[in-house]
């Protein structure tokens, strides 16, 4: 598949309040429908930011419990429905396909960009595929409060557009190792997760993910999903995400900015 740009020029009216209007040339972030199948069944629709979509594809996979290790995939493709349309269609293949059953599978055809969850049909489905963090590491406090400046440093299509999410996965030192931004904060993390299914990398028990966003229920779920202890936002989590993390034994951290945080979950792993 031909990959489209993720920001689109447009000509605007821009105001700022000392001058005339003028019409000037600005980009905005691409939004565009992907739909998910799995052995050639269609299992969601997602609105998401073309790119790194085969990850994306993967890591819902994972963090659908469609999947749970790199072995279990064959092959992932991707084509258009025909050469104008904008709506993309990726298949995932498994080794197994007698595993998957599709009537099991509790999520809605479509989510939007701004809700991955909302297709569930019950708490409940969510909440008891994945096991808790056994153990995971501790990260300095000087560590996490250098991570949002390196975070916004690197996300390029961002700074065109000011309309992406951003998720990245750091070490314990605090070196960005991967980052993915997306129109849909559900969808970056899908393809962070994505991209390290696929080269074997699973579970990410020694790295530290930060969220560019807010932390709801659905992104400590996917973070659970691959094995990911550490949390870390530069916003606010919901409570349902706080009771989650404490349930499943992982660290959250919210408000990540400046020399300021709020430790949610798993304080002990912060150490100064």
């Amino acid at each position: 598949m031909k990959e489209r740009f993720r920001a689109q020029p447009i000509q605007v009216v821009r105001l700022d309040g000392s001058s005339p209007a003028a019409e000037e040339a600005d980009e905005v972030t691409v939004e565009e429908p992907l739909e998910i199948q799995v052995e050639g069944q269609s299992i969601a629709v997602v609105m998401r930011t073309p790119g790194n979509d085969r990850e994306l594809a993967a890591g819902f996979a994972l963090t659908e419990g469609i999947v749970h290790a790199r072995n279990e995939v064959f092959e992932i493709t991707s084509c258009l429905t025909n050469e104008q349309s904008t709506k993309n269609i990726i298949n995932v293949a498994l080794r197994d396909p007698g595993r998957f059953d599709r009537t099991k599978f509790s999520r809605n055809v479509f989510t939007s960009s701004s809700c991955g969850v909302c297709g569930k049909a019950t708490i409940e489905a969510v909440q008891q595929q994945f096991p808790a963090i056994s153990c995971a590491p501790a990260v300095g406090v000087e560590v996490l409060r250098a991570l949002p400046a390196r975070l916004i440093e690197a996300q390029e299509t961002f700074q065109r557009t000011g309309g992406l999410h951003a998720c990245a996965l750091f070490d314990l030192q605090g070196q960005l190792l991967l980052l993915r931004e997306d129109v849909g904060r559900h969808n970056a993390l899908d393809k962070l997760i994505g991209h390290e299914l696929l080269a074997n990398q699973l579970p990410l028990a020694d790295r530290v993910l930060l969220l560019s966003g807010r932390v709801s229920f659905e992104m400590t779920q996917k973070a659970l999903a691959a094995g990911i202890g550490i949390i870390a936002a530069i916003s606010a989590p919901s409570s349902l995400a706080v009771e989650f993390a404490r349930a499943n034994n992982q660290t959250l951290i919210g408000f990540l900015r400046g020399q300021r945080m709020n430790i949610y979950a798993g304080a002990e792993r912060v150490t100064r």
